[in-house]
């Protein structure tokens, strides 16, 4: 009876340990891989993103700046800070030549923002498509 129990752990512990000393040996497989080139590939896409986002705030940061000061000094020099009788719609004069030049630079702004957004979707599914038929390349060989 002891025999049969010893050699049943043995035959237990061997079988348990198989799967494990398999596993040891793997090299990591294709998903690991592939895993490890979308890691890759999604850090560099934050720190671009991250990089832009502060190049994009500095330079609001500056022309807002610029905006104001160069509004101030037109109200210093003209004297002029509205043409229109009632003050709470839409004034003319500085007032309104700001708004506009604001508004100009928001559109411009928003249409660059688009163009970067939409190059990086491409980019993003175009990298999606590559890493799927490498995948099933390497896969099926």
């Amino acid at each position: 009876m002891r025999i049969q129990f010893a050699f049943g752990a043995v035959l237990a512990l061997g079988a348990l340990a198989m799967p494990l000393r398999a596993q040891d040996t793997k090299p990591g497989g294709l998903n690991k891989i592939a895993h490890n080139i979308s890691s890759t590939v999604k850090k560099a896409g934050r720190d671009t993103k991250a990089e832009v986002h502060r190049d994009a705030s500095k330079t609001h940061n500056v022309l807002t700046k610029a905006g104001n000061d160069t509004k101030a000094e037109l109200k210093r020099e003209t004297g002029v800070t509205s043409q229109s009788p009632d003050a709470e719609h839409k004034p003319g004069g500085v007032n309104k030549l700001a708004r506009d030049v604001s508004h100009a630079s928001k559109k411009t702004g928003s249409k660059a923002k688009h163009g970067l957004k939409k190059a990086g979707s491409d980019t993003h599914k175009e990298l999606t498509k590559t890493g799927k038929e490498t995948k099933a390349a390497v896969k099926n060989p």
